[in-house]
């Protein structure tokens, strides 16, 4: 439901809400809030809550520390893991200076400009992810060790998949929350497990793919484990990889998709940092499923895009490369700049690569291009982009630059 400000307030009201959360993210999609009682609502929507953004990577120094929060009304959700009685809701805020001017800083902003620019072409964009994470127990004094849940494999069942019980709590907890996932299963790695979710507009998308970090934690840790979603959380098993599903309508009816594989490919090593950010992402790619050639295919899963087996409103094209790691706004952010690119210059699409990439002959890969093979590779091709400093402000890649 998509409530306004004065719907809030009576929800509030009426609820029994005791706090507020404002949560935001810094420029690496680490997730942040700040707590506010329903008294101080009326002033954070007319005025904004102030906060000091010092100690938040991207959001400047000591000199230029005081921003505000600005709570979106249409966000509110109730956070079902806190008390029934004296419930509390969160809202996510945008970020702006105290002369009301937008933080450049603030990368959810960047994903909505990007949407509309889309939308002012006659194009609206849909999203879908597939989060994969890892599942550890826990030593005697809670903290995570090396050891997986369990020893099973793809898409085994219980009671080798001993993250069944785990998987339904975080479905049921966010179909609570009107977040729809469309199916689970463990994956490959032992302990690993993927949850996907049906397309909804970018900004929704990203949304989502945050709450859904924080709901898996905490139903992890319910039950006594911990939820890695780092990109390679053991080193000979497969990765945890965040694939993006993407799709296009356009409302002259005309079939865009090629031209939004042509823009993915063209710009992929230079995205390639935001949507791979720490060191061990670099580990992940290139083995296990996880793509290093820049090629497509129709669904092939060795490629950095495959499309697959879908038709009517199901054709998308997925894009296997981020990981969870990665900032949702900024990653989704940079692929709908790729696509206009593709689809206002007609790129043409490179022909298939119809084989097994992780199989085939030298004389087969001659030719394609490679990702950056490594962060610091990753970081030189961004900073010399155009396309990146045309659609990343210059602080957000400054702070990439000195992670």
């Amino acid at each position: 439901m998509h409530y306004t400000e004065d719907e809030v307030i009576q929800y509030v009201r009426e609820e029994d809400v005791k706090f507020i959360r404002l949560s935001f993210c810094d420029v690496f999609g680490r997730q942040k809030n700040i707590a506010i009682m329903p008294d101080e609502l009326e002033r954070a929507f007319s005025q904004g809550i102030a906060f000091d953004a010092s100690a938040i990577a991207g959001f400047g120094d000591e000199a230029h520390s005081d921003l505000f929060l600005h709570p979106e009304p249409s966000s509110l959700i109730p956070l079902p893991w806190r008390p029934e009685h004296g419930k509390v809701v969160r809202m996510i805020s945008s970020i702006s200076y105290p002369d009301g001017t937008p933080h450049e800083s603030d990368t959810r902003r960047l994903l909505i400009e990007s949407a509309r620019k889309a939308e002012s072409d006659g194009l609206r964009f849909y999203f879908g992810s597939e989060e994969e994470f890892y599942l550890f127990r826990l030593d005697s004094d809670g903290n995570p060790t090396a050891v997986p849940h369990d020893q099973a494999g793809y898409m085994d069942l219980a009671p080798d998949d001993a993250g069944e019980n785990v998987r339904r709590e975080v479905c049921l907890m966010l179909d609570s929350i009107g977040i729809h996932p469309e199916s689970s299963h463990h994956e490959e790695g032992p302990g690993q497990n993927e949850i996907d979710f049906r397309y909804s507009d970018p900004v929704q998308a990203a949304d989502n793919a945050l709450v859904f970090q924080t709901i898996v934690k905490i139903i992890a840790k319910r039950n006594g484990l911990y939820a890695d979603f780092s990109p390679k959380p053991i080193a000979d098993k497969a990765g945890n990889g965040l694939h993006v599903n993407i799709s296009v309508k356009a409302d002259d009816g005309s079939d865009n998709l090629g031209y939004v594989i042509a823009g993915l490919l063209e710009f992929a090593p230079d995205m390639t940092l935001f949507m791979n950010p720490v060191s061990a992402s670099y580990s992940r790619l290139g083995s296990h499923k996880a793509p290093t050639y820049i090629s497509w295919s129709e669904g092939n899963r060795s490629q950095l895009i495959r499309v697959p087996a879908a038709e009517g409103e199901y054709r998308r094209a997925e894009l296997r490369s981020p990981d969870p790691l990665s900032n949702p706004y900024i990653a989704f952010s940079l692929m709908i700049e790729a696509s206009l690119h593709g689809i206002r210059n007609r790129l043409p699409l490179p022909s298939p690569s119809d084989f097994n990439i992780y199989k085939a002959e030298n004389s087969n890969l001659k030719g394609l291009r490679r990702l950056p093979l490594s962060i610091s590779e990753a970081c030189r091709i961004a900073s010399e982009s155009d396309f990146v400093k045309e659609h990343i402000p210059s602080q957000i890649l400054a702070a990439y630059m000195e992670r």
